[in-house]
């Protein structure tokens, strides 16, 4: 992969309407050209994507000696100004302060500051918060028998709780769940989403400056971390919790009101909705493709050469679909070897946070809501477009209507 404006022939896109049918079609398409592929992540934005199992667990494990996060001095087409500032994968790509995008002590610094932090919530008091938020959900739409579970209640659910965890008031809370709601649909106004986005993090942080309180954000302030490094940081914490757990928690309903293995198990206790939610990240993980890496030099990744100066995207959902490490539905449950929450130096700092919001959400859910079916046929669900974020982009259903009163 040779200059700055390869042949867009030789790299498939992983963006538009094809791929946005039926990723996994791209995937294999991909995989049988190798580990490691030439693609095109958007338009006039190259670079390389992961697709096996075995060559994304050597990229995430071999961060950073061999390969580094920091696009800074590695991204050679952002260090020449090749990409457009309005490009909706760049706003998804850009380097940050913040720990994603660091590496040795700096990344060592910042991400002691986010788990120290996160190590603080109190897991019980999490799953009564979720509780909260999903009946004042639940409450808007639960006299009407009828509701669209996505846009009412999966996409909010999350941004919300992690508004309570970080002391947000209301008001200001709503703001960031829509400018975080519109950077991560990566569409043409990221930029704009992005720079507001901004704004409105740094606003919560002077906020915590003088009033401090029991939350994530006044944690991360006593930990050190400067204003800049603070609202990367609450990017970061919002973009992690939010949009990914949202569509967990989407498809998860959608697997639970459309798959025969769950359906009924579920209902009656007999299969958890903790199995289902663990299958989704194995078969559909939200996070479809992301965590860019940059060769340190010339690489070779499963026999194939790495070139430096290019972003080499991670698919989370072409790594876990393999047909090398296909594991049987039988033998997921319990088994966390899927890469949907990453792996390595970078891999989630909490995933266990993140099951306990999918799981509350959608056990509250099935609680409140009798007689829950799907109001369209399984097969005209619509997908979320995009290369990031993967999910069911509505959820139509009907339940018995009942009063909000509890």
């Amino acid at each position: 992969m040779r200059g700055h404006t390869p042949p867009p022939q030789r790299h498939l896109p992983i963006y538009g309407p094809a791929f946005d049918a039926d990723p996994q079609a791209t995937y294999r398409r991909l995989r049988e050209l190798g580990p490691v592929v030439p693609v095109e992540i958007s338009p006039g934005l190259f670079g390389y994507l992961a697709v096996t199992y075995q060559a994304c667990v050597y990229l995430l494990r071999n961060t950073p000696v061999l390969f580094a996060k920091d696009p800074t001095d590695h991204w050679e087409a952002l260090k020449n100004g090749q990409i457009p500032p309005d490009s909706p994968a760049l706003q998804m790509m850009m380097p940050r302060d913040n720990a994603l995008w660091k590496d040795g002590p700096e990344h060592a610094r910042l991400r002691g500051a986010i788990t120290g932090a996160l190590a603080r919530i109190d897991t019980y008091a999490l799953a009564d918060t979720v509780a909260r938020v999903a009946d004042r959900l639940i409450d808007t739409f639960l006299a009407a028998g009828q509701a669209d579970l996505i846009a009412q209640y999966a996409d909010p659910l999350p941004m919300l709780t992690v508004i309570d965890l970080f002391g947000s008031t209301p008001d200001h809370g709503q703001r960031i769940i829509q400018l975080v709601t519109r950077l991560f649909a990566a569409g043409p106004d990221a930029a704009q989403a992005n720079a507001a986005l901004e704004a409105a993090c740094l606003e919560l942080v002077r906020l915590k400056r003088d009033r401090p309180g029991r939350d994530i954000v006044t944690y991360l302030i006593q930990a050190g971390l400067s204003d800049t490094e603070m609202v990367q940081t609450l990017l970061l914490l919002f973009g992690a919790a939010a949009p990914p757990t949202a569509k967990h928690i989407g498809r998860g309903i959608q697997r639970l009101l459309t798959n025969e293995r769950f359906a009924g198990s579920v209902h009656t206790g007999v299969t958890p909705v903790a199995a289902a939610l663990e299958e989704v990240l194995w078969t559909e993980p939200p996070v479809a493709n992301y965590s860019p890496l940059y060769a340190r030099g010339r690489q070779h990744v499963e026999g194939v050469p790495v070139e430096p100066g290019y972003p080499i995207v991670i698919s989370f959902a072409a790594a876990n679909s393999d047909p090398a490490v296909t594991v049987d539905y039988d033998d997921r449950a319990g088994n966390r070897a899927h890469l949907a929450f990453s792996a390595g130096a970078h891999g989630c700092p909490a995933p266990g946070l993140a099951r306990v919001i999918s799981e509350a959400a959608i056990e509250h859910l099935l609680d409140r809501l009798p007689a829950l079916t799907l109001a369209a046929p399984a097969d005209e669900v619509p997908e979320l477009p995009g290369t990031f974020l993967a999910g069911p982009a509505s959820l139509p259903v009907r339940f018995q209507p009942a009063r909000t009163g509890r």
